[in-house]
């Protein structure tokens, strides 16, 4: 049962690391939040979540090997994940100038929960750099005679406090005067995440994964 604690805090440790650096999720999530409310921003970061399963899912069943041994998978992976945020990346830049009284219900009208979900799922699912972090993780943190049940655990507290860290920072910036604030030159904002959005997608294409 010791090793299970040695190879549980080894792994925490790395995914905290990992969720809390700033990367495409957590621009996703400002942006939802600011852009469209604490609903929206809630449901995507709950997308990012479950995006996180899928990858702990195929590290389980040992097709991470071959996504990381494949240079046709990995490179298709890779021009898909990097489509993907350049389409996010053009949504945000072609963000318009809100007129009149700023009227903060109304800013929150947005995608459906639907939406916002299959876009943090998307956003964090056809990320390859995600999807890499989790295949070396494994091999590396997990010996490969810790049950399967076991190791299912640590993919479960990885999921949760992946939507948990992200939906606590829905919280802090769906607060009023955060958006207020924010909405007052909302389409700057929300046009600089986008340039930022096309940066990762740009650094996936020039990015050697292997």
């Amino acid at each position: 049962m010791g090793a299970y604690w040695t190879e549980f805090l080894t792994i925490m440790v790395a995914h905290l690391l990992a969720v809390a650096s700033p990367g495409p999720d957590f621009a996703l999530v400002l942006r939802q939040s600011l852009a469209h409310g604490r609903r929206t921003a809630i449901w995507s970061s709950i997308g990012i979540g479950c995006g996180i399963c899928v990858h702990i899912t195929y590290s389980l069943l040992g097709l991470g090997y071959f996504l990381k041994n494949s240079a046709v998978a990995l490179t298709t992976f890779k021009w898909l994940g990097a489509a993907y945020l350049a389409w996010v990346g053009i949504q945000a830049i072609r963000a318009q100038p809100r007129s009149g009284d700023i009227d903060l219900a109304a800013a929150g009208t947005g995608p459906t929960g639907g939406a916002a979900w299959l876009t943090g799922f998307l956003v964090n699912v056809l990320n390859p750099k995600a999807a890499l972090f989790f295949i070396s993780l494994f091999p590396l943190a997990v010996n490969v005679h810790t049950p399967k049940l076991i190791q299912a655990g640590y993919g479960l507290w990885m999921t949760v406090t992946t939507a948990g860290w992200f939906c606590f920072v829905s919280m802090v910036f769906t607060r009023e005067s955060v958006r207020r604030s924010f909405l007052q030159h909302g389409h700057w904002i929300d046009r600089a995440l986008g340039v930022i959005f096309l940066g990762f997608a740009v650094s996936l294409v020039l990015t050697t994964l292997r």
